[in-house]
């Protein structure tokens, strides 16, 4: 008893210890911009004094901050304006000391976001500086509107529904493109998603992870709203399908405009789930089981449905978030899958049409450039030049798409024109000068002649040859004499 009050008493010391450290009784101390600490007696950069190196060595590299629009635990985003071309970007400054470029170059945020640019629905990176005196570094990203979050924030009407749907396909499209790569982000929410006007794009890469990483995984990685089963329920044995579940969540928030399982712990997180889906399987409970230390057992509830949530929500709509909020990650849909849902249909429709309609008119373009360049080649290749006078032909489109769709034939089915019309516009293409001949040459087509010669008759040659063969056969026939075969027994 008497060691429990000793070590308490000591503990309320070094209590009011960090307190008189961070209240100063100096009244120059916070003018000064330093902290002193009071056991080692080094100083410690405050907050002000790392504001002002991060504006400086920003200055030197031609940037200048306007105001700060985000701050992280491990970063802080202010808004900056080159002072080159005048344009505005984000920069995201890293708390974390960096010794070196090429540590910084290895950090996994840059590492991700040089992977996956560019594309549409992924932040850019336009620049990384490093400032070797402080050790600190700078992300310059492109700088968009706002977040998803601020954008349905204090909103009382909700979301028209192709606004619904135009976010939700861009999400998917960067979530596809990212697990394509062999990235994971591992916290999607709507913070971290941006919006400028109608265009979408993921950002805060700096949890990602490789799906070819082997499990176990950091446990308390996603933010908890938007934290899949299989990170509560398991010690870190979680694929790339968290993202999905995090995808669905916002999904539901992005119509709802508000969360869908806000749970003010990890226990109550899970309830929060049951409460809605309701308690899975003990087949799928026992699969992750296998992998947590501690046992759970979890009352059984039905569940109230995402339906009576969302009332006015599309069928379409509620189908694909039901696949989205799979409670099994192996019967969750995946992102590729996520792009091809009925959701979807009428966007997938639109893009289908604008990019056939770029490809027309490229390919015209591109035909008629190839035809000009290589005039003289197609001159001495008939079959390749007649597919080119095929293509220009207002009313031989069906027949590219036909030779397009059997690209597997055989080399001589395809290359046999398909109107016989058509071989006479080969010899026009070539020149007649170029194809001379010596009048002395060509004496038996003559003019004068008129194709009368009766050099040429076919009868006069036939007669004439014919005489000398039938007297040898006669001669032959008159030598030589084939006597007749005797009958024996019957047989020859």
């Amino acid at each position: 008893m008497m060691h429990y009050s000793n070590w308490l008493i000591d503990l309320k010391n070094r209590a009011s210890l960090r307190n008189a450290c961070k209240t100063s009784p100096y009244p120059a101390w916070n003018n000064r911009g330093n902290v002193v600490d009071m056991q080692n007696n080094n100083p410690q950069p405050s907050e002000k004094t790392t504001e002002q190196m991060v504006t400086t060595h920003l200055w030197k590299k031609g940037y200048k901050i306007i105001k700060k629009i985000g701050e992280g635990t491990f970063s802080d985003v202010v808004k900056t304006q080159n002072l080159k071309d005048g344009k505005f970007y984000a920069c995201k400054t890293m708390k974390q000391t960096i010794n070196s470029l090429e540590q910084a170059n290895n950090l996994r945020e840059v590492q991700a976001m040089k992977r996956l640019s560019p594309h549409a629905n992924i932040i850019q990176l336009h620049e990384l500086i490093f400032d070797k005196e402080t050790g600190t570094v700078s992300l310059i990203c492109e700088l968009m509107e706002m977040n998803i979050y601020e954008f349905i924030q204090g909103r009382q009407t909700p979301l028209p529904d192709h606004t619904v749907k135009n976010y939700m396909y861009q999400l998917c499209k960067s979530l596809e493109h990212m697990h394509s790569c062999g990235i994971f982000h591992r916290d999607v929410k709507p913070e971290n998603i941006l919006i400028k006007q109608n265009v979408l794009k993921l950002g805060d890469f700096g949890s990602c992870r490789s799906v070819y990483s082997k499990p176990p995984h950091t446990e308390y990685i996603s933010t908890r709203w938007y934290r899949a089963p299989e990170c509560l329920l398991t010690d870190g044995y979680y694929s790339l399908k968290m993202d999905i579940w995090s995808a669905g969540c916002v999904f539901f928030e992005i119509m709802s405009l508000n969360p869908l399982f806000p749970g003010s712990n990890e226990l109550d997180q899970v309830a929060k789930i049951h409460d809605v889906l309701g308690t899975p399987d003990q087949t799928l409970l026992q699969k992750f089981k296998k992998s947590r230390a501690m046992h759970f057992n979890f009352p059984l509830k039905k569940g109230t449905g995402i339906s009576r949530l969302i009332p006015n929500c599309p069928a379409p709509a509620l189908s694909l978030l039901y696949q989205m909020l799979a409670y099994d990650p192996d019967e969750r849909i995946a992102a590729e899958t996520a792009l091809r849902h009925t959701y979807f249909r009428e966007i997938r429709m639109a893009e289908k049409k604008a990019d056939t309609l770029h490809r027309g008119s490229g390919t015209l373009d591109g035909v008629g450039s190839s035809v000009i360049q290589n005039s003289l080649e197609h001159i001495w290749r008939p079959t390749r030049l007649g597919k080119q006078l095929r293509g220009r032909h207002t009313r031989q489109t069906p027949l590219i798409s036909h030779n397009i769709k059997h690209v597997a034939d055989p080399l001589i089915r395809r290359n046999v024109p398909h109107y016989p019309t058509e071989l006479p516009k080969l010899n026009m293409v070539v020149p007649g000068q170029q194809i001379s001949f010596p009048v002395s040459t060509m004496p038996t087509f003559s003019v004068t002649h008129r194709g009368t010669l009766p050099a040429i008759t076919s009868k006069k040659c036939q007669s004439q040859l014919a005489k000398p063969r039938d007297e040898s056969r006669r001669a032959a026939f008159k030598t030589y004499y084939m006597p007749p075969l005797d009958r024996k027994h019957g047989g020859y």
